[in-house]
């Protein structure tokens, strides 16, 4: 497990919050929920989620700036670091009393990923990493899978969803290219979760595109101290620019690319 000052503050802010979306989720049924776009909610769960990131990842380190799903870019009086949060990935899920859901954090200094954790209150699994020092899960080292092959694999993707109409057409192009590569797909619902679950070797590789910043940086984090690949869809690293992203070992995420170019 990584015992950095850092990473100790992460993991503190991350199960502050968790306890609450623990208590929230054993009462989604009572939960007051505002409509923020067709098929996209946000609860008051989530909010209060971020509240308590905010609070908490500030008390500890003054002056760091943030973007955060609810609450946007706040400015810090540090501009080397930023803090790049999703309260609540996998809202929908949550809603709905699936049990796949997660706080994201990432840290960003001077542009670059250094730090992320991925935290789902409802099963207890922490996955964390830091430059350097590597990706664990639950305080075992984590790895990316070894398979070689899409035909051997386990594919995790993302749907857009009715409020994303426009990538639709993309979509059904890139699952008829996996269809016909690809052992198995799979949609989780919480870009963070997918992106952990490449970095333990659960899945062999993912992708997406309509994506935020604050999805997956802590993910991006873990899958290359696991020992992965990450890029947009073009091979480069502007994944947080762009809104898409490709993950996997070398094998497999060079063979998702291909897919991708040719979808």
């Amino acid at each position: 497990m990584i015992r950095s000052a850092l990473m100790n503050v992460m993991t503190a802010a991350a199960l502050k919050a968790g306890r609450g979306l623990k208590r929230d989720f054993g009462e989604v049924e009572n939960l007051q929920v505002s409509v923020k776009g067709p098929g996209d909610f946000v609860s008051a769960a989530d909010k209060r989620a971020e509240k308590t990131l905010f609070d908490e990842l500030s008390k500890a380190r003054p002056g760091y700036g943030f973007i955060l799903e609810e609450g946007g870019v706040v400015e810090g009086a540090d501009k080397s670091h930023r803090w790049i949060i999703d309260p609540l990935d996998g809202t929908s899920n949550f809603l709905h009393g699936v049990p796949v859901f997660a706080i994201s954090i990432g840290l960003e200094r001077e542009d670059r990923l250094v730090a992320g954790l991925v935290y789902n209150p409802a099963t207890d699994d922490m996955f964390v990493a830091e430059l350097g020092q590597g990706a664990y899960f639950n305080n075992r080292r984590m790895r990316v899978a070894a398979r070689r092959s899409l035909g051997e694999s386990m594919v995790a993707c993302g749907i857009p969803p009715l409020a994303r109409v426009r990538d639709h057409e993309s979509f059904k192009r890139e699952l008829a290219a996996g269809m016909g590569k690809i052992a198995n797909i799979r949609r989780l619902g919480a870009a963070a979760l997918d992106l952990a679950m490449v970095a333990c070797g659960r899945f062999d590789g993912y992708w997406e595109r309509g994506i935020s910043s604050w999805d997956v940086a802590a993910g991006i984090v873990l899958v290359r101290e696991a020992g992965g690949f990450v890029s947009d869809f073009s091979g480069g690293p502007d994944m947080l620019g762009k809104g898409e992203i490709c993950a996997g070992n070398e094998a497999i995420h060079r063979q998702l690319l291909d897919l991708m170019r040719k979808a």
